[in-house]
């Protein structure tokens, strides 16, 4: 005959068998994540850290092409730290003097990782080496860098092509372009344009897992 003391104790014996389960689940997932991380640490360790959101302007002179001018817009977060450490007077903004700083100090080090912008002209590799008129700013907290990427590609008859794909190698940061407002035209009534953001499966990059998103600009003489 089952007595209440029965149900009693076997309840009791089956909560330890859980608990003890359940510290055995806990223990293998710890040592699996050890062994993860002893293989594959810069996986682990590289998620991104900063998020930014990039606009586009293409930059048209008398002859062509001229540049493109890059708006990023960072998250929260790195935008409070931007804004601790360089904001002195604290009067949410930034004067030229911080301005100058936080190009020294936060911004110019890209130019070792091509300011994450990689271009192709005509399907020919352009390589970054260094940007113009950098400026910062803060908007109700949120942080903006903004710079111009000189570029002179003389426009024809026929359409010539600029790609450009805005992305961190390493994926400490991670770089979107924005839902709206994504690309504009500058000086461009004298040619004819066409845009197009698309995902390039050709190419990858962080351990091959991820396609860059790319800018496609064509343009011409306006007949």
């Amino acid at each position: 005959m089952i007595t209440p003391v029965d149900i009693s104790r076997d309840f009791c014996q089956t909560c330890q068998i859980m608990k003890t389960e359940k510290l055995r689940f806990r223990l293998w997932m710890v040592i699996f994540l050890l062994i993860l991380t002893a293989i594959f640490p810069r996986v682990l360790l590289s998620h991104p850290h900063v998020f930014i959101v990039t606009r586009l302007e293409a930059v048209f002179d008398d002859k062509g092409l001229a540049g493109v001018r890059v708006r990023w817009g960072f998250d929260d977060m790195f935008s409070s730290m931007i804004a601790g450490d360089y904001d002195r007077n604290k009067n949410g903004q930034l004067e030229e003097t911080e301005i100058a700083l936080i190009k020294k100090e936060a911004f110019s080090y890209l130019a070792n990782h091509d300011y994450f912008c990689f271009v192709k002209i005509s399907d020919k590799p352009f390589k970054v080496k260094f940007v113009r008129e950098f400026s910062a700013a803060l908007n109700k907290g949120k942080l903006s860098y903004e710079f111009l990427i000189p570029c002179h590609v003389t426009a024809i008859d026929t359409f010539k092509e600029f790609r450009i794909a805005v992305y961190d190698p390493t994926y400490y940061s991670a770089v979107f372009f924005a839902e709206k407002r994504t690309v504009s035209i500058e000086n461009g009534s004298s040619f004819e344009t066409v845009t197009q953001i698309a995902e390039n499966k050709k190419e990858s990059y962080y351990y091959d897992m991820i396609h860059p998103w790319d800018l496609s600009l064509k343009f011409r003489l306006k007949k």
